[in-house]
């Protein structure tokens, strides 16, 4: 590695920064991506590694090349200061999330009911237009009150969010569709909310509800099959 490939990579590293430290295995060439000067096909390659979360050896044309990749933590944003986002928060920690607590109402958002979670104090349009959720973030509102939910799915609908959750009965997802809707969001654009989220496993209490929610993302991110629910 060139002392200025390290810069940059001790750079995005401090900066909490996603790259991708392409190496060609033919003759040590480095590439880091993003970058608009490397091949398209090496590029849309690389993405689907970073989709996979792990380091490997792919082939673009001619070149064999072993790609890394350096990133963050991915992000859980739980918008809602609820009983289940107590349980699911540190649950998602220990699962390798970075979670974050997103709810103007400090009198649920604590750091006495959140220890040790990131908590913003902030409307969720506003929140998320500092946070910027990326390939690498995930998204579930658990609130069921529409001025909470509804601002943070508009805006994660316009994200490169991987996952978009939303708590509620289905008669309640209908109802936010429907709201959804009428901001502008088409139907195809809408199926990316999965509501009412959680795996069907028959959940009850609110940690049983946070590990439904917590195992579709990680199917999700993992690319696992995921049952429609009947």
């Amino acid at each position: 590695m060139t002392p200025e490939t390290l810069r940059a990579v001790l750079a995005a590293r401090a900066a909490g920064r996603t790259i991708i430290l392409a190496t060609r295995l033919s003759d040590g060439t480095q590439l880091l991506l993003p970058d608009p000067a490397a091949p398209a096909a090496l590029q849309a390659i690389a993405a689907d590694a970073l989709g996979a979360d792990e380091a490997q050896t792919i082939e673009s044309g001619p070149d064999r090349w072993f790609v890394q990749i350096e990133a963050p933590p991915p992000r859980l944003l739980i918008v809602g200061a609820v009983h289940i986002a107590q349980a699911l928060a540190p649950l998602a920690a220990v699962c390798g999330y970075a979670p974050t607590i997103i709810d103007p109402r400090r009198s649920f958002a604590t750091a006495e009911r959140f220890p040790d979670i990131p908590l913003l104090h902030a409307w969720a349009d506003e929140a998320l237009a500092t946070l910027a959720p990326d390939a690498r973030t995930a998204l579930v509102t658990l609130t069921h009150d529409p001025k909470l939910d509804d601002p943070a799915l508009d805006a994660a609908l316009h994200s490169q969010a991987f996952f978009i959750g939303a708590l509620g009965s289905r008669k309640t997802h209908a109802s936010r569709l429907e709201r959804l809707a009428a901001l502008g969001h088409a139907r195809a654009t809408l199926g990316r909310i999965r509501g009412p989220v959680g795996l069907a496993i028959g959940a009850k209490t609110a940690p049983e509800i946070a590990l439904s929610v917590l195992a579709e993302i990680i199917a999700a991110r993992r690319g696992a099959a995921i049952a429609e629910r009947k």
